[in-house]
């Protein structure tokens, strides 16, 4: 018989069906198991009704490879990095459909004196592109669209970096 202890909270008078049913295939710690349901992996997209608060967020770093073309895959990540060693054409691709905002953030270094053209979609303040970064320098760009990439608003956030 176990002795009374005053500490303990008292146990209920009565269990039911449900609160049983928790404990249906238990085979470890309860808290073991509770916080593997508590650290979910998912790939592809995912829809969250409601508002998200997040103690911590990260995007998905992309590091370009230099090239004539160069192609952005929106669904790559959110921050890509390019060190231009020739005249560079970016293309944007895969960009989320229509009513959906998607964003990215280019930072572009100049590997030497190169010229740099983006997309035709993309709508810069004063309808013109900024400028080639100098060699050596590195500007960085912000991109977004709201349409399914059929018009990305451009900017220049930081010229002539480093």
């Amino acid at each position: 018989v176990q002795a009374y202890d005053a500490n303990l909270p008292a146990w209920p008078a009565a269990v039911d069906a449900t609160e049983v049913g928790y404990l249906d295939g238990v085979t470890s710690a309860i808290q073991t198991q509770l916080d593997a349901k508590m650290t979910p992996t998912y790939t592809g997209d995912v829809n969250i009704t409601g508002e998200l608060i997040a103690d911590s967020y990260n995007e998905k770093f992309v590091a370009l490879t230099a090239a004539a073309t160069v192609d952005v895959d929106c669904e790559a990540g959110n921050v890509f990095a390019l060190t231009t060693d020739q005249n560079t054409t970016f293309t944007f691709s895969n960009p989320p459909a229509s009513g959906t905002a998607y964003g990215f953030m280019l930072r572009l270094t100049a590997g030497g004196t190169h010229t740099i053209t983006y997309p035709a979609s993309v709508d810069f303040a004063g309808a013109t592109a900024p400028d080639a970064p100098a060699s050596g320098e590195t500007d960085v760009l912000v991109f977004t669209t709201t349409d399914g990439g059929t018009t990305w608003y451009g900017a220049l956030a930081i010229d002539a970096a480093g």
